[in-house]
């Protein structure tokens, strides 16, 4: 039998169906994978081989009676941020340690109601806090792919990098993942896969560890636009113990990716032909916009005037969003507690030895900006420009565009341990500076492999649309992936 792991979602889904194979049998491939990978990526946290077995043996059952799910016998990963039921659910975080939670996330409820297996937990930025998934407790997840004649360690983009790397490395069929930032669509960009951020309420938030409640939001990481479809469907949908789950019927994405783009008008902002853009990314964007000419789309200038602003506004509402949310942990209820001569020696104690040093520069600039004499000079200030830039969108939606074009990163990604980000917090801030205005406005963005760079190194082009309306970017990044014609699939070092 062919390596079962090789196959994409919707092709494993055709073979579990057609018989081909048993979900025992998939999922077997999977954990011999990952035992086999994971010591040099890095990409799980924690794996559950027991659980898997026993999930994949039930869908064998449902397979055999004719009552399989839409997901039936899929083995999946799922990022360290939702909750799983009695399984380590830790956010990367040395101040979790050891908590399994009592209750599942809504997203994963809905995945194993619909058929599919858990392989495992995945490897991510410390409380999704990072660009690179370097600030995670457990160490740095590696990239699958490097540069062409070199054998350094490459960063897998964050703060998913653990399922953009599983996903690209053939150690999960596809993964769970989040954004708040950038954090789904940079991922997947620098690991040759595609990752969709649905419109902020097209999935629940219950049961997912807060970062910043006003812009995360869940999503899919998967091999192919049809995979991430299928993934979608499965994880949307309305849910009332979540105040900003939207209560909108869930469309049939993967029925959308088919649909092609002619007719559509496509948006070109010029203000993300920003100074100093890579030669290559230039080009890359250039040749995405012919393609999408090439199948009958019309190309329109645009302008988003306040795009300038969105990255210091992002980086003044998220953190004072953590500083809010990451009050809860202070070792009394659960996770890691270091004891102090009294309560408030407790906290501080736990605090420093719990939060890494990412997370704590976030939490100090986010009390800051909410600080008396500072809310209204920066938090207030930032809240408006958000609606600035929210409006940005709107007004180009209601000129006739029905979605807008960009690169997905300013580059193709970059060393783990590169000297210059590590001194310069800012300058690694400036990866998500193509992503984080769509996260502003709760729009829905997806990246899709276009090219690769100099170093062979894949690069991603990202689409934007209007809210609610993922199937136009499934159908314009399914042109894409088409028009590239290619596979962008790691060498195998590992």
């Amino acid at each position: 039998m062919t390596d079962l792991t090789k196959l994409s979602l919707a092709e494993a889904r055709k073979g579990l169906k057609d018989k081909s194979f048993t979900a025992t049998e998939l999922t077997d491939y999977y954990i011999g994978a990952i035992e086999a990978a994971n010591p040099k990526l890095n990409a799980y946290v924690a794996t559950t081989p027991e659980q898997a077995r026993d999930m994949a043996k039930a869908s064998d059952a449902r397979l055999a009676r004719g009552e399989a799910g839409p997901l039936e016998g899929i083995p999946l990963g799922i990022k360290d941020l939702f909750a799983t039921k009695g399984v380590h659910t830790q956010a990367a975080s040395h101040i979790l340690d050891g908590f399994k939670p009592e209750y599942e996330s809504t997203v994963t409820a809905n995945l194993w109601r619909d058929g599919a297996v858990m392989l495992g937990k995945l490897n991510m930025d410390e409380f999704a806090m990072g660009s690179s998934n370097e600030t995670s407790y457990y160490g740095s997840v590696i990239n699958p792919f490097r540069a062409e004649g070199s054998n350094a360690d490459l960063v897998p983009g964050g703060s998913s990098g653990g399922s953009a790397s599983a996903v690209a490395a053939w150690l999960c069929a596809g993964a769970t993942a989040t954004d708040t930032g950038g954090s789904i669509r940079q991922p997947a960009a620098f690991t040759g896969t595609v990752g969709i951020k649905p419109t902020y309420g097209r999935c629940s938030r219950w049961g997912t560890v807060a970062f910043a409640s006003s812009l995360d939001q869940a999503g899919p990481i998967a091999r192919t636009v049809e995979d991430a479809a299928l993934m979608l469907n499965s994880m949307s949908g309305f849910d009332k113990k979540d105040s900003t789950s939207v209560d909108l019927a869930v469309p049939d994405f993967a029925a959308a990716v088919e649909r092609g783009v002619k007719g559509l008008t496509i948006g070109v902002p010029r203000e993300y032909r920003m100074e100093g853009m890579p030669a290559e990314i230039e080009a890359l964007w250039n040749q995405g916009l012919e393609w999408l000419k090439a199948e009958g789309a019309t190309v329109k200038d645009i302008s988003l005037p306040h795009t300038k602003y969105a990255l210091p506004a992002y980086y003044i509402v998220a953190p004072a969003e953590a500083s809010s949310n990451l009050a809860r942990y202070d070792g009394v209820k659960y996770g890691l507690r270091v004891s102090g001569k009294d309560i408030t020696d407790l906290y501080e104690l736990t605090r420093a030895a719990g939060f890494g040093r990412e997370v704590k520069r976030r939490i100090m600039i986010g009390t800051y900006v909410l600080s008396a004499g500072y809310f209204d000079a920066y938090y207030v200030k930032a809240q408006k420009v958000r609606t600035l830039i929210k409006k940005d969108f709107e007004d180009a939606f209601h000129a006739g565009v029905d979605a807008i074009l960009t690169p997905a990163t300013p580059s193709a990604a970059f060393g783990i341990g590169d000297e210059a980000l590590a001194a310069d917090p800012v300058a690694m801030y400036l990866n998500d500076i193509f992503t984080v205005t769509v996260n502003m406005a709760g729009l829905p963005g997806i990246a899709v492999p276009a090219g690769r760079d100099g170093k062979n190194l894949p690069l991603g082009l990202q689409l934007i649309g209007k809210p609610f309306d993922e199937e136009t970017l499934f159908a314009a990044a399914r042109v894409i992936e088409k028009s590239t014609g290619e596979d962008f699939s790691p060498t195998r070092w590992w």
